[in-house]
């Protein structure tokens, strides 16, 4: 389906199938539009429109198809698909569009964040050739690349993320990442954060049971609260999951998946800003 039949779907079906609304999708063809004036080498043009083009890399994102399938689906060499697909992205990294606010808003004290939610998904990668022990997940027995991700318990928007490989612990990614907040913003974490009040004193995490002492009706019913105000972390990770990239096991190279990711993530922020307006 190319651009032109896909001008026929009505608005929720094409949600669905590119995975964006269509004033989403009109402003990546601008940018790629854009980018294009602005190349200075000139060559063989594309076979693919900007719209197709931009159709084409969705649906690697939506889909994660091998750039083979791909190829054959559009009409085009593989190895050709996947220069489409990489210079899209850069495009669409590069207009600055699509990015992330950063960990530097955390410090800012006339903000409008008052509570943090964080939590930390696993995806699975094809076992590394190299190193295999580091990536290995002991909680999900494959290997697996961790990304944290911080939002905005308001608004739901996306702050700022960071990755590791499957074996770094929960806490140990958040100290890896070095985000400093301030005070006055409250941090809510799930159990594998426990600890994280001696860095951030106004933080909230899940109680846990000892092996000797059963929690109490009281902390059972401060930990069922404290799900319910995390709950917008987990319904992030859903959105973000619609890509199947990112639920899929990763084939690709290590070191472009969080490209990858805080693209998807700021293309899910610049939905939400959408609703908002």
């Amino acid at each position: 389906m190319n651009y032109e039949q896909l001008q026929k779907l009505t608005a929720k079906d094409f949600k669905r199938y590119c995975g964006v609304h269509q004033e989403t999708f009109k402003e990546m063809v601008k940018i790629v539009k854009a980018e294009k004036i602005l190349q200075k080498k000139s060559g063989r043009p594309s076979k693919l429109c900007p719209e197709d083009q931009i159709l084409m890399t969705l649906s690697y994102l939506r889909e994660y198809p091998t750039f083979f399938h791909l190829g054959v689906k559009w009409g085009v060499d593989e190895s050709n698909a996947y220069r489409i697909v990489i210079r899209t992205e850069k495009a669409l990294i590069k207009s600055g569009l699509f990015n992330l606010p950063g960990k530097k808003i955390f410090y800012q004290s006339n903000n409008e964040i008052e509570t943090v939610v964080l939590d930390v998904s696993e995806h699975e990668i094809e076992r590394p050739k190299k190193k295999q022990r580091k990536y290995y997940s002991g909680k999900q027995k494959y290997h697996t690349i961790k990304s944290q991700v911080l939002a905005n318990q308001k608004t739901a928007a996306i702050m700022c993320t960071a990755f590791s490989n499957g074996k770094t612990h929960d806490f140990s990614l958040f100290k890896k990442s070095k985000i400093g907040m301030n005070k006055e913003l409250e941090l809510l974490g799930d159990k594998g954060y426990q600890g994280i009040k001696k860095i951030h004193s106004n933080s909230r995490t899940p109680l846990k049971k000892t092996k000797n002492k059963k929690l109490s009706q009281a902390e059972k019913l401060f930990n069922r609260q404290l799900a319910k105000s995390r709950i917008i972390i987990e319904n992030i990770h859903r959105s973000l999951k619609i890509f199947r990239i990112l639920s899929s096991r990763y084939r690709n190279r290590r070191r472009r998946f969080g490209l990858r990711f805080n693209l998807i993530a700021g293309i899910y922020n610049y939905e939400l800003s959408l609703k908002t307006n």
